[in-house]
């Protein structure tokens, strides 16, 4: 017999740390807001805050780089230096008086960072003369390894109550993962045991070196940026059976769509989202995110087999779109294009604004 599906409003329980006071997650949003250095601006902790009096059960930064190297574009959120440690000191403790639990995503960009903001070649597994990306040598990548673990101490020392690895979108880690280009000759490339061997490195040390109350989460993409269906199956297995992660948060674009690539003979018709839901998952939990803009899409996923649901778009157009979606089954996000001036009460800063503007296509209305 099926176990029941939780309510979106129940409690949702991991294996370290605090309770999520629902299901909901804030997904990790790019917002270009932070300022030059990468430290925490008010529009940034604004837009955080709000979400988190809005009733999200976890907020979580965006992609926040973990070293010069991997910042990706400008106005992006540092947790490379103790620099940066006051300003993120603020963020957790706003976000703490909430009563949301607080993440930080860790990221690097890889051959997908940007040269002009870190004054140095990007760093990549391979050589890419296409975006001027040199491969990194062991000890380039092992150093790596150990500033994903240092930014997770800082998140720690912070007060934040866990971070997230961003191994999702084509990015160092899911770089690392890409079996089309990854062939390297050291324990870092060729086999998919060496291929993830950074990921789980990583994981193992933030686990290592956080204390015991502390929730690591990973992001991953399904398919794409080399990988099939079947390889994203793969990390997805590997990682959720591990005993590192508290979640696995998949990033699925659209939880409601088919895979894009080649699938086995026989699984045309299965939606993307049944390929992880079937998964063993021990204590970790696992959320979906992708085009979730109501309470009954949410509730769907769960009855899909998913743990909690990661809200982005949503999320933009209501601060408070988890409570919404909580204290009303029939609750819908307003349909886009929507008003700068919506966007700004619902405390989205201007640089965000210009950004979703461009960038988001029929997201603000021009008029």
């Amino acid at each position: 017999m099926e176990p029941t599906p939780a309510a979106i409003s129940s409690p949702l329980d991991l294996a370290h740390g605090p309770t999520w006071a629902n299901r909901f997650a804030l997904a990790p949003l790019t917002n270009t807001q932070s300022h030059a250095d990468g430290t925490v601006s008010d529009d940034e902790l604004r837009w955080l805050e709000a979400r988190g009096r809005g009733g999200t059960g976890l907020v979580m930064t965006c992609a926040t780089y973990v070293a010069p190297a991997g910042q990706a574009w400008g106005g992006q959120l540092g947790i490379a230096s103790d620099a940066h440690l006051p300003g993120l000191t603020r963020l957790a403790d706003a976000l703490r008086t909430t009563g949301t639990v607080s993440s930080v995503q860790l990221h690097h960009g890889g051959r997908r960072a940007d040269p002009a903001l870190s004054g140095r070649p990007n760093q990549c597994p391979w050589d890419d003369p296409r975006t001027g990306s040199v491969a990194m040598t062991t000890a380039e990548v092992e150093e790596s390894v150990q500033d994903f673990v240092a930014a997770a101490v800082r998140a720690e020392t912070a007060g934040f109550d866990g971070v997230e690895v961003h191994g999702a979108h084509g990015y160092l880690v899911g770089q690392f993962l890409d079996p089309r280009h990854n062939d390297r000759c050291d324990q870092y490339g060729g086999s998919m045991a060496n291929r993830s061997r950074m990921l789980l490195e990583i994981l193992a040390g933030i686990r290592d070196a956080t204390g015991p109350d502390f929730q690591l989460g990973l992001r991953l993409t399904p398919e794409g940026n080399g990988l099939t269906v079947a390889e994203g199956v793969q990390v997805a297995a590997l990682v959720l059976t591990s005993g590192l992660l508290d979640y696995l948060d998949m990033s699925l674009w659209d939880v409601f769509m088919s895979p894009r690539g080649d699938v086995a003979a026989g699984e045309e018709e299965r939606l993307l989202i049944d390929h992880f839901t079937g998964l063993e998952r021990g204590e970790t939990r696992l959320g979906v995110a992708g085009k979730v803009l109501s309470a009954a899409d949410a509730t769907w996923c769960l009855e899909r087999g998913a743990d909690f649901v990661s809200v982005g778009m949503g999320a933009i157009l209501h601060h408070d779109f988890a409570a919404r979606a909580v204290a009303d089954a029939g609750f819908v996000a307003v349909a886009p294009p929507v008003t700068r001036e919506h966007l700004a009460a619902e405390h989205v800063g201007r640089d965000f604004l210009d950004y979703l503007a461009k960038g988001w296509d029929g997201l603000v209305s021009q008029g």
